[in-house]
């Protein structure tokens, strides 16, 4: 079957004239024959795809890209227009290919994930923005010129006006706004302080030291806490050095068995 375009009839000349080929599309059960018509359908209208695939030709994503994402609204187009409801396909059509092109956007294209609420805001700040600057001349229009215009609060104008640099980031290496002197922004960010092993290794052993006799935990106070020798301790209590380097040994050992158990556990 050849489908012909018939440009007097539509608002575009890329709009051909599939009205029988719908109808004969949808009394056609599944089978080969309703594929290849399918695929003539689809085939024919990938040049309004293409045309509205322009449109966002300076957002950011290729062209060709942006062809295979309207195809495919148009593929979902074709599959889910009823001709039996009166409307042409062009109408139909038109918005489905284009929502579809917006969700890529919405979806794909952010470097950071922002929700949809912030995207949206982003969108009225940005077309604010847009409307206000030929009233602001010389300057950018402020949070609450931009908050009057869109009926938004002035919080909602700055979340959006910060989402308008989330659509793409920064590579580490690059210097920060200002930064000189090989300063990059793989600079500044921290890293895992290793006194934190120490607190949750105090905090496991806390309970079984507490339950320790009171001699042991003088000892290891002295020894752990007080930063005193084994000898210095020995002195101290009128033990032999010996005797504190098994107490300590053992003590240790026995915290540390009780703390594996109860991890295992």
């Amino acid at each position: 079957m050849h489908i012909r375009a018939a440009a007097r009839r539509h608002p575009h000349d890329d709009a051909p004239d599939t009205a029988a080929a719908f109808r004969r599309l949808a009394a056609l059960p599944p089978g080969p024959e309703r594929g290849v018509l399918r695929d003539e359908i689809v085939e024919a209208w990938l040049p309004m795809a293409d045309r509205l695939a322009g449109r966002f030709r300076s957002r950011g994503e290729t062209y060709d890209d942006l062809r295979q994402v309207a195809a495919l609204g148009l593929v979902k187009a074709v599959d889910r227009y009823e001709p039996g409801l009166g409307n042409a396909f062009e109408s139909y059509a038109v918005p489905t290919v284009t929502g579809e092109i917006k969700r890529h956007f919405r979806d794909h294209m952010w470097a950071l994930h922002v929700p949809r609420r912030v995207q949206e805001l982003r969108n009225r700040v940005r077309y604010a923005a847009q409307d206000l600057s030929g009233t602001t001349p010389g300057r950018r229009p402020t949070v609450a010129e931009i908050a009057e215009h869109t009926d938004l609060s002035e919080d909602d104008v700055r979340a959006g006006q910060e989402a308008l640099e989330s659509f793409s980031a920064l590579s580490l290496d690059a210097a920060p706004p200002g930064g000189d002197d090989g300063y990059s922004l793989v600079d500044a960010l921290g890293a895992p302080d290793p006194a934190l092993d120490t607190v949750v290794g105090r905090e496991a052993v806390k309970e079984r030291l507490a339950a320790l006799p009171e001699r042991e935990r003088a000892i290891l106070h002295m020894r752990f806490f007080g930063d005193m020798t084994q000898s210095s301790i020995a002195e101290e209590l009128g033990l032999s050095q010996m005797h504190v380097s098994r107490l300590i040994s053992r003590c240790c050992g026995r915290v540390r068995e009780q703390v594996m158990r109860e991890g295992e556990a």
